[in-house]
């Protein structure tokens, strides 16, 4: 139990990006241990109540202190000495809505799992009227009998010619899922498909809106499936196999989010279970994973975005956000290196007192593990018209920058210069730095510099920490208007860091990409 308990100390930090030494007594374990214990966490003695925005507004003090998440309130003043964050990070959506702050920093997070002894209950919300200016104008048709539709309902009905829409048809052998999402450019890795025990779900990416399909089918079906993209007319189906030859009535039972489009931050996580199939050292501390898509999925992840990996442990959900790369580093530039669709590899370093790594580490091939789908918002268009490219990186903060290479040297016609900046604390952390190598001598426009923090002695390379100086030494464009990306990933402090000396040195928001989880 101490050696547990230490490292789930040590591992709360996967709850925040900004943790704050706790007191003795106040880890994740010891909050699990007070959840479990039977005590009254809410101080309504087991009552849940309706709670309206006036009643919420009131709790908003660190000895009383409410806030609601997706419509769900929790008394969180007993996590408050708890709270890797600190309390004041809590104290920003005392007696308010936090779902936004929530989702900033961690949404993957399970709050329901961490909070559910601290449920107060639900909000009690008002309808809303739609606004004059537009229900005066409404048709007699769009309006209710018992008053008029909400301004939500107005402005969907609106936009009702670009939403998008399913239909579905069948023959002997198969059922045909067609959405038409009624916007160009549709492409694979926008077209996310699970088809679990009779469960159809189908997701399609568009922009920063997410549209589901999702129902529980008539009849069962075999395990695997087809996905057909018509990019240039934006129409998807998903072909399914009957595993009897029966005419179906209907297609199935339609799911609570079924036929929805909305933001994709509002939507939820969803996983699937992945099996490892091999684990490889790249360093001493920091190993390959290779993960088997079940056959009832079509999923790819785009450049730039990352996955979430769940885990049980000590009977609570630990989610942590992972980058998957490419196997290796591509060194033909005829054509960018393109996945198989079946595998996701992820670089992970395996702390030695890491909970959640550990945990990863001591998987057995063959073992299941659960995956998300991709978030991210990272756009191919932000680098497709780049002629310079600066990549920095920190440890496996070189992740996503793999994927970004390998376009960017084969997609990209102005690039000019592509310059990694790598920084490690010692030479025998550097992630593939072989392949690095052998890139920079195979392609002029690629260039890498090593730079460490704690060298050895006959280290030749460059030293030290990220900075202004040396951010101001290492990047220079290849002609002074040139059009310039800079891609920044690594621990927080350092992206925090970076992003401040790049401002210093005069760069611009959209000259900057951060990639976070």
């Amino acid at each position: 139990m101490p050696l547990e308990r230490k490292v789930l100390e040590i591992c709360e930090t996967l709850f925040c990006p900004y943790p704050v030494p706790l007191k003795p007594g106040r880890s994740l374990m010891d909050w699990i241990r007070l959840t479990k214990s039977g005590k009254d966490l809410t101080g309504l003695k087991g009552r849940l109540i309706e709670v309206t925005e006036d009643e919420l507004a009131k709790h908003n003090k660190k000895e009383d202190c409410w806030i609601c998440i997706r419509g769900l309130v929790y008394n969180v003043t007993p996590y408050m000495e708890y709270h890797p964050g600190g309390e004041d990070e809590l104290m920003k959506a005392a007696g308010a809505d936090g779902t936004d702050l929530f989702d900033q920093v961690h949404r993957w997070v399970n709050y329901e799992s961490m909070l559910k002894e601290c449920l107060v209950g639900r909000m009690a919300f008002k309808p809303i009227a739609a606004p004059k200016d537009i229900s005066s104008t409404l048709p007699e048709e769009k309006k209710q009998l018992n008053g008029m539709l909400s301004e939500r309902e107005v402005l969907g009905a609106s936009a009702r010619d670009t939403t998008p829409s399913y239909d579905w048809f069948q023959t002997d052998d198969m059922i045909t899922v067609v959405i038409y999402t009624k916007q160009k450019g549709m492409n694979a890795e926008l077209v996310i498909v699970d088809c679990q025990d009779r469960r159809l779900r189908g997701e399609i990416i568009l922009d920063d809106h997410s549209y589901l399909v999702e129902v529980d089918l008539d009849r069962e079906v075999q395990g695997d499936f087809a996905v057909n993209i018509g990019e240039k007319v934006g129409k998807v189906e998903i072909i399914l196999k009957k595993k009897d030859r029966i005419q179906w009535k209907v297609l199935g039972l339609p799911l609570e989010s079924h036929n929805t489009f909305i933001r994709r931050t509002e939507r939820g996580l969803f996983y699937r279970k992945c099996k490892l199939v091999s684990k490889t050292e790249v360093t001493h501390d920091t190993k390959l994973f290779c993960f088997m898509l079940p056959k009832s999925t079509h999923l790819q992840v785009p450049i730039g975005q990352h996955v979430y990996l769940k885990q049980i442990i000590a009977g609570t959900e630990v989610v942590k956000p992972y980058t998957p790369l490419l196997p290796f580093l591509p060194l033909d530039f005829k054509e960018p290196f393109c996945q198989d669709g079946v595998h996701i590899y992820l670089m992970i370093k395996i702390y030695s007192c890491g909970l959640f790594t550990q945990a990863l580490d001591h998987l057995q091939i063959g073992d299941d593990i659960s995956v998300s789908s991709p978030e991210g918002n990272f756009k191919k268009s932000q680098v497709e018209a780049v002629e310079d490219l600066f990549l920095l990186a920190a440890g496996t903060g070189f992740t996503p920058m793999v994927k970004l290479l390998n376009f960017a040297l084969t997609k990209v016609d102005c690039l000019r210069t592509v310059k990694l900046i790598f920084f490690n604390k010692k030479e025998d952390d550097i992630l593939w730095r072989n392949q690095l190598e052998q890139l920079a001598l195979r392609d002029e426009r690629f260039e890498v510099q090593f730079i460490l923090s704690e060298p050895a002695e006959d280290w030749v390379g460059k030293r030290g920490k990220i900075s202004s100086a040396l951010l101001s030494e290492c990047m220079k464009r290849s002609k002074k208007d040139s059009k310039v990306l800079i891609c920044i990933c690594g621990p927080t402090p350092f992206t925090e860091q970076g992003i401040q000396y790049l401002q210093d040195l005069g760069y611009s928001q959209e000259e900057m990409h951060a990639f976070t989880a």
